[in-house]
């Protein structure tokens, strides 16, 4: 099967670049943005030699996982922009629900889940499953000509594989026993988009988006430790606030809101973090 878009994503002007391999999705999709691509683009592979995530990390995608990068040239703050990696967090795990059957993956009960989802939202952009990181998400963007900014979405997922030399848990959807596929995940996610995006409304729907974010949260209500520039702030995650921001209560009953920063929870919260 190739890589296709959804009708519904089709319709609305959307357009579709498919590579066997590349360097990196987010990459390409700016380099096509500073030569005048208008967005409205999804570049998406099967392999990504030079993937990257948040802070500079190696994202690896062997041969079989997805990255997907969504170019978007929007019309209003940079601000609002930034927000867009929640409507893609919503989306991916829409697209995971619609394609992976139910029963093939339980619902986790650890200490980063309130056994609500089998697909959680892990703040600020990870998607988990059974407790542990199933796909990355990373913004990306670039200054243009008149003012005007262009954004990469890029959409990591453990398909087939994933690595194991990490400092927290990861799984794939092969390793969770649920046999769907790049191509197929794409086109459900490329229809869960539309539908997120026009929830978001260039902003204007954010207070829908942070409520659908929430109900799908991990570890709200639970112990979590923030790691900020080296420092380690410990607490309870309260919520996320209008700009989805993190908001914690520390040990001491203050409450604080965290602009970015790593999240871990549970054990690994009250132990290392």
């Amino acid at each position: 099967m190739a890589f296709r878009l959804a009708p519904t994503a089709a319709s609305e002007g959307f357009r579709l670049e498919a590579h066997d391999s590349v360097g990196s999705t987010n990459a390409l999709a700016l380099e096509h943005a500073r030569a005048g691509d208008p967005g409205k683009l999804w570049v998406v592979s099967k392999k990504q030699e030079s993937g990257r995530g948040r802070r500079g990390r190696a994202w690896a995608t062997p041969e079989g996982n997805l990255a997907a990068t969504l170019l978007v040239v929007p019309g209003g703050e940079l601000r609002l922009a930034a927000t867009l990696g929640f409507v893609a967090g919503l989306a991916l795990a829409d697209a995971l629900d619609a394609v992976v059957p139910k029963g093939r993956i339980a619902v986790a009960l650890d200490g980063a889940s309130q056994g609500r989802n089998r697909f959680e939202l892990k703040w600020p952009n990870d998607v988990l499953a059974s407790g542990a990181k199933l796909a990355g998400i990373l913004l990306e963007s670039a200054m243009l000509e008149g003012s005007r900014f262009a954004v990469a979405i890029g959409i990591g997922v453990n398909v087939v594989a994933y690595p194991e030399d990490l400092p927290y848990p990861a799984t794939s959807l092969s390793a969770l026993g649920a046999d769907c596929d790049a191509e197929t995940l794409f086109l459900a996610l490329s229809d869960a988009w539309s539908e997120n995006a026009r929830i978001w409304d260039d902003g204007r729907g954010l207070d829908a988006i942070r409520k659908r974010w929430l109900a799908r949260a991990a570890g709200l209500g639970g112990e979590v430790a923030v790691r900020i520039d080296g420092n380690v702030v410990r607490g309870v995650f309260e919520t996320i606030d209008e700009d989805c921001r993190f908001v914690i209560r520390d040990n001491e009953g203050s409450v604080l809101t965290i602009a970015a920063g790593d999240v871990h929870f549970g054990a690994v919260a009250s132990a290392r973090a």
